[in-house]
């Protein structure tokens, strides 16, 4: 009965600690997106910015994805502080992106920060 018990509890906390959530997320689906509420201030205007350029070609689901695994959802590839950094000069490339250094500078900022987070 103890060792029941025990592995009850192990599976219990194990289930807690897997679905804690680092960073809020809201809505589901396409519609999945970053909750604003956990978003410090610094990082505000960034993630307007965010809202309004990167949703021109994708949906926020596929960034909260490969913030969340760590791995980006098309390719597979792992999704770590070097590789936004490469996806933010493919968006530079990119001649309907319409931004400039500062502004994917700015967002590159905003998913590192996402992504320490969600390493906590």
């Amino acid at each position: 009965m103890k060792k029941i018990v025990t592995l009850a509890v192990l599976i219990g906390l194990s289930v807690y600690s897997i679905a804690e959530a680092r960073i809020k997320i809201s809505g589901r689906g396409a519609k999945m997106n970053f909750s604003s509420d956990g978003i410090p201030d610094m990082y505000k205007p960034a993630f307007d910015l965010m809202l309004v350029k990167c949703i021109k070609c994708h949906t926020m689901e596929r960034t909260v994805i490969a913030v969340q695994t760590g791995r980006a959802p098309i390719t597979g590839q792992p999704f770590n502080k070097q590789a936004v950094k490469a996806y933010g000069i493919k968006m530079l490339r990119k001649p309907n992106s319409d931004m400039d250094k500062k502004q994917i500078r700015d967002i590159v900022v905003l998913l590192n920060y996402f992504l320490d987070e969600n390493a906590k």
